[in-house]
């Protein structure tokens, strides 16, 4: 039988992903910055992803471009600005809901959920990746993201790597890894720091302001991780004495 040639042949040497090339979903946070540093240290070359779905803190934006440039990354912003403006509710993507502060375990931080938002970013990036024929598509969630976001959870990563192998059949295939989903934020900010990642240059506040507000889920949980790391915070936040217990410890 002759195999069709407008079929890509994942088992062809010559279409296999390369599997030193990694494409990071960079938002320019902590995590994904850290996640940088982690394949750069494993001598991986780097393409960075970030998305532009309309969120209220668009400096982050900003901040993956410059930890891109810090790790020469081609960097590449995706617009989805138009799917952003239907996400009404989220206190992300709408702007008539607040941010909410506290802990970032608290209830109320599901006001920033965006629906489905990492199953659009991540199989966004695949798609590049399979374009690209990058070996491995890295993402960064991690074990403090399990309280409220549904889809930071090991069993979303499984069925993603599922939905990646089915959808691409026949193409070159990259790995879905996400190497901190077990670590806590701590380890995450230790790690980094340990690595030489450009912690200073990335950016957590969801308020988007002009420094960090100290008080929101995101911003409480990066104070949070500095001092767990027990390493330098590089940040500056408009409040960072406040402190909020969390949820089980009242």
């Amino acid at each position: 039988m002759t195999a069709d040639p407008a079929t890509p042949d994942a088992g062809d040497g010559k279409d296999a992903p390369d599997p030193f090339l990694t494409l990071v979903v960079l938002s320019g946070g902590m995590d994904s910055t850290t996640l940088m540093a982690h394949y750069t240290a494993l001598r991986h070359r780097l393409v960075a992803l970030t998305v532009d779905y309309g969120q209220r803190h668009r400096k982050e934006i900003e901040s993956a471009r410059r930890v891109a440039a810090h790790y020469g990354a081609a960097h590449h912003v995706l617009d989805l600005t138009g799917l952003g403006a239907l996400l009404s509710g989220s206190a992300l993507t709408d702007g008539g809901v607040d941010v909410p502060d506290g802990h970032y375990a608290e209830q109320s931080m599901r006001a920033t959920v965006v629906p489905n938002r990492n199953a659009v970013l991540a199989n966004a990036a695949v798609s590049v990746a399979v374009a690209r024929r990058a070996g491995t598509v890295a993402l960064g969630m991690h074990a403090g993201d399990h309280f409220i976001y549904p889809d930071c959870r090991p069993v979303f990563l499984t069925a993603l790597r599922e939905l990646v192998t089915v959808a691409n059949e026949g193409f070159p295939t990259p790995r879905v890894e996400a190497p901190f989903m077990t670590w806590t934020k701590g380890q995450i900010a230790g790690h980094g720091t340990r690595l030489g990642a450009p912690l200073e240059l990335s950016w957590s506040c969801y308020k988007g302001g002009e420094a960090h507000c100290g008080t929101c889920g995101t911003c409480y949980e990066r104070r949070e991780a500095f001092r767990e790391a027990k390493v330098p915070d590089p940040t500056r936040y408009l409040d960072d004495t406040t402190l909020f217990a969390p949820p089980a410890a009242r």
